[in-house]
């Protein structure tokens, strides 16, 4: 028994120093958050409109049998207790009493069926609303995370990234178990605005975390792809999943079944990275209105966004648009992205390693291009299979993207700043959120006054006319402090690696080490 606690406190001493599971913690991470964020995708819409029609119907149910009644009375025969027959119109009354009779009862049950919501609703102004309403709701998590993220940047300066990657775990619990149990419109927008607090957190922490572990360009290119494969793996299993689950089981279930994997990512964190103890950064990182005023930090910030807001419009528009135009089934809402989440997952991993060789910024140019085609060939789908190449074509170029644009962050910073990478991975974040924020309900609001498919053309000319900024990527120039640092150090001009060790020796350097020993 000892020797099996020894062995388990060796191998939790080991994993603590190992670059690995770092990886699979953030992978962990942003799998959770993600499979959070788009489990809702083919839920809420039909929810909310099921919620405002069962309402309605019993609203009426309670105020038409009163009416049926009446109507029974008039028809009922005149008894008369004086000589105890019935008076005048009693044969007539019972001959006609079941033909009077028959059409109320028919009008009833039509009264009953007819406000429940079906696969093809017709009530096409409520609809229209509803893109509102699921555009602020999806947009609320989003706009949360944007306001928490130049906060929580320059918190991991100080106290490192373990505290706020579990704070992150916490928050997103609570919200899960609040998506489970919210029975209104108003509980849901509480619900999905704390998940963005808990997004912030994890997102931040867990990029910053591994660029400050991986300095290697390559390697970290390669570790951030396999992380951004649990975002991917979260994309692509959150729809379908909530989609099934909420058809065939209930709302709660698949809300439930996160709670109890955050809560096993909550405990692998707590062993792991001990996030008691604050580990803050031993040099002092750029401040955020500094690299904001980095055109090349915005530029990579920028094909983030413009790329994630085309999904982000598609995410609240596209169910609602299937609902009208297709007739859609509930499980359908959620399988439409399945395209789009597989081919993600195969661009962030395909991509993570392949970029670095064809060039980052040409993998980000031709990401935005695809992202702009595809999503102009949505609104062409006259069913549901007609979605598949568009949405596959959409997720494999945000693949390409994210995939891109994550490492060049970094890099951006180690090439031209000081690598402390909590605010760079801050404003990457924020981009991501400024995607996702105005993305649903910008695209609401535009669905519902000029439709759907001219929605989809906005959106798709923005991502194509932004492209050819990423050709700017190609060659960005070092700071010219950067610059002198690199060549008094007698080493060539490579951005490749720059390792906090060799960055804190400087300017001082090997010479003053020399000189202590010689003393």
């Amino acid at each position: 028994m000892a020797w099996g606690e020894l062995s388990l406190l060796r191998w939790l001493r080991e994993s603590r120093q190992s670059r690995k599971l770092a990886v699979l913690i953030v992978y962990i991470a942003l799998l959770l958050d993600n499979m959070l964020l788009t489990v809702v995708v083919p839920i809420i819409p039909s929810y909310l409109y099921s919620i405002k029609h069962e309402k309605n119907a019993s609203e009426i149910q309670t105020t038409k049998p009163s009416v049926v009644s009446t109507t029974m009375d008039n028809f009922q025969s005149i008894f008369s207790y004086y000589d105890n027959s019935t008076i005048v119109t009693g044969n007539e009354s019972d001959k006609t009493q079941p033909r009077e009779l028959h059409p109320t009862q028919t009008e009833q049950m039509t009264v009953n069926v007819t406000p429940s919501p079906s696969d093809c609703p017709e009530e096409d102004k409520d609809l229209l609303n509803e893109n509102v309403q699921v555009g602020l709701l999806f947009a609320s998590k989003a706009t949360v995370q944007l306001i928490t993220n130049p906060f929580i940047g320059p918190l991991t300066n100080r106290i490192g990234y373990q505290i706020p990657l579990f704070a992150g775990f916490c928050i997103m619990f609570v919200s899960t178990i609040m998506f489970a149990f919210s029975g209104s419109y108003t509980l849901l927008f509480i619900a999905r605005s704390l998940q963005g607090v808990g997004s912030s957190c994890s997102s931040v922490a867990g990029m910053g975390m591994l660029a400050s572990v991986y300095t290697d360009d390559e390697e970290r290119g390669n570790a951030m792809g396999i992380a951004l494969g649990g975002l991917a793996m979260g994309v692509l299993v959150g729809p379908p999943f909530g989609s099934v689950m909420y058809e065939f089981v209930g709302k709660s279930s698949p809300f439930l079944v996160l709670a109890v994997l955050a809560l096993l990512d909550g405990a692998v964190q707590l062993f792991v990275l001990q996030p008691s103890r604050a580990q803050a950064e031993s040099q002092k990182g750029t401040p955020l209105l500094t690299l904001l005023k980095d055109p090349y930090i915005i530029i990579a910030a920028g094909s983030i966004c413009f790329a994630n807001m085309a999904v982000a419009m598609l995410e609240p528009a596209l169910p609602i648009w299937m609902m009208e135009t297709m007739c859609s089934k509930k499980w359908q809402l959620g399988v439409a992205f399945l395209p789009a989440s597989i081919s993600y997952l195969i661009g962030t991993n395909l991509f993570g390693i392949v970029a670095h060789k064809m060039g980052r910024w040409l993998c980000a140019l031709l990401g935005m291009l695809i992202v702009g085609i595809s999503i102009l060939c949505v609104p062409f789908a006259k069913n549901i299979y007609g979605l598949i190449a568009p949405n596959f074509g959409v997720g494999f170029a945000i693949g390409m993207v994210d995939s891109s644009m994550m490492p060049i962050m970094g890099y951006l910073v180690d090439l031209r700043h000081v690598s402390v990478y909590g605010s760079v991975y801050a404003i990457a974040d924020a981009a991501l959120c400024m995607g996702f924020a105005i993305g649903p309900s910008a695209g609401g609001a535009i669905a519902k006054a000029i439709g759907f498919p001219w929605l989809m053309t906005i959106i798709g000319i923005v991502d194509i006319l932004f492209a050819p900024l990423c050709f700017f990527l190609r060659s960005p120039p070092a700071k010219e402090e950067k610059m002198a640092i690199l060549m008094d150090h007698n080493c060539p001009v490579k951005t490749k690696m720059y390792t906090q060790n060799n960055i804190q020796s400087y300017p001082i350097g090997d010479e003053e080490e020399e000189y202590e020993s010689d003393e």
